[in-house]
């Protein structure tokens, strides 16, 4: 999984990595058993204080959503993340303006676009 820091939105980095780990799952990209890298990798990947990833892990652990074993490193749990629907319906807003922009930067017009979503939501239903 590739994590990516947006440091003008607003929200701390702890809670964007917490929120990454949770959609991950969410969506299936992570499952039980999948390791997470170490708090020192991750911090060198993402330019941030070791502190901060640890903090991130360290909350998903108390609500059971990480198991850290001393000495072989983070996995995740079999408990799946609790969302609220706030969280969702802002993660929701985020991805479809990004998907907007994208089609436009692509010259795709509003008619094609709606066309499109139509046409992959028949296909994904066979």
């Amino acid at each position: 999984m590739r994590f990516s820091l947006d440091q003008s939105n607003g929200v701390p980095i702890y809670r964007q990595i917490i929120q990454q780990i949770e959609y991950a799952i969410l969506s299936g990209r992570m499952r039980p058993g999948d390791r997470l890298p170490t708090i020192r990798s991750l911090a060198v990947d993402l330019k941030t204080n070791p502190n901060t990833i640890a903090r991130a892990y360290g909350e998903l652990e108390i609500r059971g959503i990480l198991n850290t074993q001393v000495g072989s490193g983070t996995y995740i749990s079999d408990k799946k993340p609790v969302i609220e629907d706030d969280g969702l319906n802002r993660k929701i807003q985020e991805v479809l303006v990004r998907f907007v922009q994208e089609m436009r930067d692509l010259g795709v017009e509003k008619r094609e676009l709606v066309k499109l979503v139509e046409e992959f939501r028949v296909q994904s239903r066979k």
